[in-house]
């Protein structure tokens, strides 16, 4: 590939929706994209005109219009537009015009819609004409998690090469030059053909090592090496680099583990740039994993507890950086549960390894990976069946006191209901665990329709994980056995309904403290939790996230179609109000909730909540219908 099409793919790699697909689709497209220059003022799309490439803005802005004349949107470097029109009829219904002197890449409409086959987030993403709620979830979406996010898009340029030849004095005058920390040393091919390529002119090189500006101080000033040494003798001899392809989690695990801070970018066998350490630390404090490695550093509770306001800050800046409802309680199930982990991890340093094998089991929020910043703790200890209360209960309430206490300090509310492992009830082995389980499905009552609502979000933590994946295959199996049981948990999921009045006004909270208020767990997510784990135990679904339920719940077709798809939405939309509010509460230094004021929200979010709790109204009157009460039998 030449250098103007790694140029291309290079730019295109960095922005939505390109930064998600592979990098042989980013070829293709790269490969036939035409590029036209337009002058500030200029028609790019006129109404009604035929169209057969959509547009991506390599540089300058865009303005689009409605057929009525009036702005519809503008835009900027790294966006399209024209989409659109293809899919419909290939009229354009949006007109384009320059604001500035702009550069446009036009992509075909077949590489167009085969990337719409070959790629489902893709295709989401060109897809615009949704109902109000699914169209707000979807532009809030940002493909922004480490952990798929390739590291192509880290880099910003095209890397600085020499020949092995070139004296250490120009390859430093080319590092000033071009203001770059290192230089790729490039030789005749010869013992390594994974990182043998071809330049623009059909010549064959080898990319032998690198060469940074720290190696200029150690390598070469500090070993007083002349000006005119050779690059190729100061070089280190493994040369470690990464493919572009690779995720930016990836990247920082190969620095890690070699002690480096530049790391070359293969597409291929071909480089296309170099990441600095500051360019994965920058991207990745966006997220949980530093602070999760953090945790395991630390050797004291009062270390743990020290981490609080990095835990809130981890928090905001996922909010600030668009990370979608799911992305945010996993990150936050990931600290919790880690913290949990160390804590276990120094108890046993202290207290002896468990005289039996045990695992931690959360449940609630935790086990769905749906953690917000506002939690308290539900958890439980799963022993093995070698269990003996008097020889070794003692050890085990010591453990989980101090799990309990670590908990607390580090910000998690001791559970009001009293569902944690310091509670002996809640520390039992495998087969009186089996025997709670079987209890609440076969012969449900009140007071156990309300520890299912609890411990039917259930997963392991730490230890034995085997013990409690007993417990979900045993919850799988005998739920939808029982029509009894699913129609009690139905009835139990209606306990709370959404704040909507007559004509979909809201009811406010009466209570006091939240004075005309609006509790979005209370009257919002948990009813829709709730519901949508009826329809998962119906089904049998082993999965314990909310939106992989609704998955299942798909793939039986319990539901109607596209109901699961307005849960979806609505849920996602409902967590992120309740999420923005709290990360509001946090930057203004007030202690966060769960409640919000409509009258300080926004018309849109407004309109957008009123959508959000007709979902869940509708849902809960169909899940009445869904389950109703068999008749005993006499």
């Amino acid at each position: 590939m030449d250098v103007e099409l790694l140029e291309i793919r290079q730019h295109m790699g960095r922005f939505p929706p390109f930064d998600g697909i592979s990098d042989d689709l980013l070829d293709e497209v790269a490969g036939q994209v035409e590029v036209a220059y337009f002058k500030a003022g200029s028609d790019i799309l006129t109404l009604n005109q035929e169209v057969h490439d959509f547009c991506y803005i390599r540089s300058g802005a865009v303005e689009v219009y409605r057929r009525g004349g009036e702005l519809y949107n503008r835009l900027g470097e790294g966006d399209i537009f024209g989409h659109f029109s293809l899919l419909r009829n290939r009229r354009t219904r949006f007109p384009a015009k320059a604001m500035e002197d702009t550069l446009i890449y036009f992509i075909p409409e077949a590489v167009f819609f085969q990337l719409c086959e070959a790629d489902e987030h893709f295709a989401d993403f060109v897809e615009v004409e949704r109902p109000r709620l699914e169209s707000t979830v979807e532009q809030d979406k940002k493909q922004n998690d480490m952990m798929i996010t390739r590291v192509r898009k880290l880099v910003s340029r095209y890397p600085v090469m020499v020949e092995a030849s070139t004296t250490v004095q120009e390859a430093a005058r080319l590092i000033s030059d071009y203001q770059a920390s290192a230089v790729l040393v490039l030789d005749e091919p010869c013992d390594n053909p994974r990182y043998t390529f071809r330049d623009s002119e059909g010549r064959a090189w080898q990319v032998r090592g690198i060469l940074t500006d720290s190696d200029f101080r150690t390598r070469v000033v500090a070993a007083g090496r002349p000006a005119d040494t050779p690059v190729g003798e100061v070089i280190a001899h493994k040369l470690i680099a990464v493919q572009s392809d690779e995720s930016v989690h990836e990247a920082m695990l190969c620095m890690l583990r070699n002690n480096i801070h530049h790391l070359p970018v293969m597409h291929r066998r071909s480089p296309v740039g170099i990441v600095h350490l500051s360019d994965i630390i920058r991207y990745e404090t966006q997220s949980s994993l530093y602070l999760v490695s953090n945790i395991f550093h630390q050797s004291s509770q009062e270390g743990l507890a020290r981490l609080t306001p990095d835990v809130n800050a981890a928090f905001v800046r996922l909010v600030e950086e668009g990370a979608d409802s799911r992305m945010i309680g996993s990150a936050l199930s990931t600290i919790g549960r880690s913290l949990s982990r160390r804590l276990l991890e120094l108890a046993e340093a202290e207290l002896g390894p468990p005289p039996v094998p045990y695992c931690l089991m959360a449940l609630g929020s935790m086990a769905r990976n749906e953690q917000s910043i506002v939690t308290d703790q539900d958890n439980a200890l799963v022993l093995s069946d070698d269990f003996d209360p008097e020889k070794h209960d003692d050890y085990f309430l010591a453990l989980a006191t101090r799990l309990s206490d670590g908990l607390a300090a580090c910000g998690y509310a001791y559970c009001k209901g009293d569902i944690m492992a310091t509670n002996p009830r809640w520390r039992q082995p495998l087969a009186v665990w089996k025997g709670y389980f079987r209890e609440w499905i076969e012969q449900p009552t009140p007071e156990r329709l309300l520890h299912s609502s609890i411990f039917f979000d259930l997963d392991s933590v730490y230890g034995e994980n085997p013990l409690v994946e007993q417990l979900q295959d045993l919850v799988a199996e005998l739920a939808p056995k029982h029509p009894r049981f699913l129609a009690s948990m139905a009835r139990n999921a209606l306990g709370r309904t959404p704040p909507l009045g007559f004509f979909r006004t809201f009811v406010m909270e009466k209570d006091g403290k939240h004075n005309n208020s609006i509790n979005l767990k209370r009257r919002g997510t948990a009813p829709m939790v709730d519901l949508i784990r009826v329809h998962a135990l119906a089904c049998g679904s082993r999965a314990q996230n909310s939106f992989q339920r609704l998955e299942d719940i798909d793939r039986t077709q319990l539901l109607a179609p596209g109901v699961s798809d307005r849960l979806r939405y609505a849920l996602e939309f409902l967590s992120m109000s309740r999420i923005r509010h709290q990360m509001i509460d946090l930057q203004h230094e007030l202690e966060p909730d769960n409640n919000i004021e409509p009258e300080n929200v926004s018309d849109t979010e407004r309109h957008n909540l009123k959508d959000a709790f007709q979902v869940l109204s509708n849902a809960q009157k169909f899940l009445k219908f869904r389950y109703p009460m068999p008749s005993r039998s006499r």
